[in-house]
């Protein structure tokens, strides 16, 4: 089974890549122009702004004394260490890439300093978000036996203790995907784009989650951008994704639509409505020139199909814990919430994928509901439950496989 996996993986890694996925795609890239390290005199604070919240660690070491920064895929560009500003505690300031998915920075510093403050804020309109930490002069015995600590685990001098976003391995990442973008607007109603609507509620889905903790967010757009089929889920991939959560809000020419759906990937339809609205999203992506639809050979249709012997069971389950959580916050439902349909977005092998219909924009009723935030908010802390919920589940799932 390994063996095949990895072969997955390798025939995979050789299907072209989207013009937009070419190269290493980083998850957050760092702005230097709202980035600075000022001096304090017994210390210095460095802010970081990024375009996006990523998973982040902070650790000081000792002989010598270094202040070291982990970041899950920060791009950090071409930044020049002197456009930062800099402080007589610091001697130099190094960055680089250390292992795949992870980026460092290293700050030398001049004698013995301890964390005092350090955190993330988020909810930025512009979706970036700006780390802040603050260092202050102790003495070498102090330092000492709090280098090799995580910033988490330093009791400032206040008493408090530091509270950076650290990953490890109980947090879930969750990659949100929001629908169209760019050339593509996806549903149109009185000149509301649906690629926009999908793209606030993810950022507020994400802000929730990370203000929820135990969860790391990584988004496949963050602007009114196209992104490819392939290249979104290219970037889920890369980032380490342990799901993917693909958001829409469609509109249906025929009839009335109401409520919240969830699909899963099945090549056969489980209705007329679930097979047009496939070929809708799928067709969006055709706008750039790449069709997924020929480029499963036989050899990479066996291995999916392996992959998806584990991947499918927790798939469904994913489905219906979003379905559960929804009802149970009482967020109106589609009279069939659990579709199944064959969506190129749901096709990585790989990772639980499903796609969530937030609502109809054909229907008044139902573009006023998405665009109010209250109603958004409810939706977004049902989800954010729901996925609590289904992680439980599924460590408790994986331990008794273990065993």
């Amino acid at each position: 089974m390994k063996s095949l996996l990895a072969l997955l993986i390798l025939a995979m890694s050789c299907l072209p890549l989207a013009a937009s996925a070419q190269g290493l795609f980083a998850v957050a890239r760092l702005d230097t122009e709202r980035s600075a390290i000022e001096d304090r005199g017994d210390g210095f604070d460095l802010a970081l702004t990024i375009s996006q919240p990523v998973p982040y660690k902070v650790t000081l070491l000792d002989t010598p004394p270094r202040l070291v920064l982990d970041f899950r895929e920060l791009d950090f560009g071409r930044l020049r260490p002197a456009e930062l500003g800099g402080s007589t505690s610091i001697e130099t300031v190094r960055y680089g890439a250390i292992q795949a998915g992870w980026s460092r920075m290293v700050i030398d510093l001049t004698g013995p300093y301890l964390v005092e403050t350090a955190g993330m804020q988020t909810g930025a309109e512009d979706g970036t978000a700006r780390i802040e930490i603050a260092l202050r002069e102790t003495d070498p015995t102090t330092f000492a036996a709090r280098a090799g600590l995580s910033a988490d685990a330093i009791t400032a001098n206040t008493g408090q203790p530091a509270s950076p976003a650290t990953p490890d391995d109980k947090r879930l990442t969750v990659v949100l995907d929001p629908g169209h973008g760019g050339i593509d607007p996806g549903a149109v109603r009185d000149e509301v784009h649906e690629a926009d609507l999908v793209l606030t509620f993810a950022l507020e889905l994400r802000d929730a989650l990370l203000r929820a903790e135990g969860f790391d967010v990584v988004l496949t757009r963050t602007d009114d951008s196209f992104v490819s089929l392939e290249a979104r889920i290219d970037r889920a991939r890369r980032a380490g994704g342990e799901i993917l959560l693909s958001l829409h809000a469609d509109a249906v020419s025929e009839g009335i639509a109401r409520g919240a759906q969830v699909y899963t990937l099945s090549e056969e339809a489980s209705s007329a409505a679930s097979a047009k609205l496939a070929e809708r999203h799928d067709r969006a992506d055709l706008l750039s020139g790449v069709d997924l639809s020929g480029q499963d050979d036989e050899m990479a249709r066996v291995l999916m199909s392996i992959a998806r012997t584990e991947t499918t069971p927790r798939t469904e389950a994913l489905a219906d814990a979003l379905v559960a959580g929804f009802r149970d916050a009482e967020v109106q439902l589609h009279k069939r919430p659990r579709e199944h349909a064959s969506f190129s977005v749901l096709k990585a092998p790989d990772i639980p994928s499903v796609l969530v219909e937030l609502g109809f924009m054909s229907s008044p009723k139902e573009l006023e509901k998405l665009q109010n935030p209250e109603w958004r908010a409810a939706a977004q802390a049902a989800i954010v439950s729901a996925l609590r919920d289904w992680d439980e589940a599924d460590r408790a799932r994986k331990a008794l496989t273990r065993q």
